[in-house]
């Protein structure tokens, strides 16, 4: 593609061209992946400015170079585009490059802090299901027509991401789900995109450690619904008090669910048992095998999408009967002698209250909860100490310990979690580093009809410690303790 393609629908304050236009041959913001012909944008990161590596770009034979400020020599040989704002311009660039690939397929995006996994995985696997090729964009793992893509960031960098579009749109996908990060939105990784529809689940306390305050990552995720189409659709959580908010300036068809009011998708629990729910929505009864409130509302979503997607309610209804629970999102494991473990990505205090409280309203008293619990290292400390309480207020012990302390000393992030407790809660508190070791202290502490809960990790198979990932996976840890 030639630069002045590239460039149709950016606002440059100056171009710089050598003799010949060039021709791009891919575009990247990482300047080891460059190859002759290519275009480096110089964005300034959180961790490093792009515009350090404008040298290393071009020693590598890019042809084009889109910056803020430029550099005080120039290779002849070179463009040289001068942005106000080079992350702004990526999404745009990238989408440009490989030919805008979410306008040809319905592209559904998933927002909130809780319950994005599961309803764009579940939203991917209903489609599939009505024989439709579909992608997935996910924390868990990238899907193009059942093949993996592995995944490393909830919401992948704007290249990567219209890479990952374009080829979905090249194997003959017409929709694709993905869950959109407040990282993601905040750094415009979804810029020029267009969406289909977007979705949002919850807004409670994470990601202050880049977000420095709630204000700031309710205006991330707000961003999004304000940027949709005017022929797209907004399906919003009555239910969180943030997701009127949410949509107040959106220009798509609003739409609401909601478990507790009336709402254009309604829903209730008809029964509810550890590995499943009979539900009722919009006045049609069914089972599905998610257990908990919160997956009310993510099934009801779900369900919500797909009828304004133009499917059939019933046969939408149908297919959410047989879906299995997400990796590592309330995933249920039994032992021979009646001890059952729970395992859960929960790592904010409003999931580690959600799933609790799923348990003990199937327990009702008849058992004991135990709660394995830690904090990961390098994020928002503030939330350490609200998550224990929210552990040892939905349990009967908890056992305190590492998740991926990252660069932190694992037993300083336990301490942070112990000074949210009182005399009283510490008092049927545990502290324990090893985190098998945590899991199979639960175990021992277990009684026939008592319920462990593993949260923090779920889907996850890795301990990062001093930044290197050491294998660990928690239902792996369980199965073995459970000798199953």
């Amino acid at each position: 593609m030639v630069l002045s393609e590239l460039l149709r629908d950016i606002q440059y304050n100056r171009l710089v061209l050598p003799k010949e236009e060039p021709e791009i041959q891919g575009v990247h913001i990482d300047s080891r992946l460059i190859q002759e012909g290519d275009m480096f944008i110089a964005v300034k990161g959180t961790q490093t400015d792009g515009h350090a590596y404008i040298a290393a770009a071009e020693e590598k034979g890019a042809a084009a170079i889109v910056c803020e400020e430029m550099p005080e020599k120039l290779n002849p040989n070179v463009a040289y585009v001068k942005v106000n704002d080079a992350q702004h311009a990526t999404g745009r660039l990238a989408t440009a490059f490989y030919g805008n690939p979410s306008q040809r397929l319905k592209l559904v995006g998933v927002t909130g802090t809780n319950g994005k996994t599961t309803i764009a995985t579940l939203l991917y696997e209903v489609f599939m299901q009505m024989g439709h090729k579909c992608g997935l964009l996910s924390t868990v793992c990238n899907y193009i027509n059942g093949t993996a893509y592995p995944s490393t960031h909830t919401t992948p960098d704007a290249i990567s991401l219209n890479r990952l579009l374009a080829k979905m749109v090249e194997e003959g996908c017409e929709y694709a789900f993905m869950e959109v990060s407040s990282h993601a939105l905040a750094q415009e990784r979804t810029g020029g995109l267009e969406f289909a529809g977007g979705i949002f689940t919850n807004l409670t306390r994470d990601h202050l450690d880049y977000h420095e305050n709630m204000e700031n990552y309710l205006k991330a995720k707000k961003s999004f619904f304000d940027n949709l189409p005017r022929h797209s659709f907004a399906i919003t959580n009555l239910d969180d008090k943030n997701g009127p908010v949410m949509v107040q300036n959106c220009r798509g068809e609003v739409k609401n669910y909601s478990a507790r009011t009336l709402g254009d998708y309604k829903g209730r629990i008809v029964e509810t048992h550890l590995d499943g729910m009979v539900l009722e929505f919009n006045n049609r009864e069914f089972t599905t095998m998610l257990t908990g409130r919160f997956n009310v509302s993510n099934l009801l979503a779900i369900f919500g999408a797909a009828v304004e997607l133009g499917k059939e309610p019933e046969e939408v209804l149908r297919i959410i009967s047989t879906l299995k629970p997400v990796s590592g999102r309330f995933e249920t494991i039994h032992s021979s002698n009646g001890v059952s473990a729970v395992v859960d990505y929960a790592h904010t205090p409003d999931a580690i209250k959600n799933v609790l409280g799923t348990v003990n309203e199937v327990l009702r008293g008849r058992g004991n909860i135990i709660t394995v619990v830690g904090a990961g290292g390098n994020r928002d400390k503030g939330k350490r100490p609200i998550m224990a309480q929210e552990a040892v207020k939905g349990s009967n012990r908890v056992i305190l310990t590492s998740d991926n302390p990252r660069n932190e000393e694992p037993q300083e992030i336990i301490n942070d979690m112990l000074a949210g407790l009182n005399e009283e809660q510490r008092a049927k508190t545990l502290a324990i580093t090893d985190r098998k070791e945590a899991i199979r202290t639960a175990y021992a502490l277990a009684q026939k009809g008592d319920v462990i809960v593993v949260a923090g990790k779920g889907h996850e198979n890795y301990q990062e410690i001093n930044g290197v990932k050491h294998h660990f996976d928690d239902k792996e840890v369980i199965k073995e303790i459970f000798n199953l």
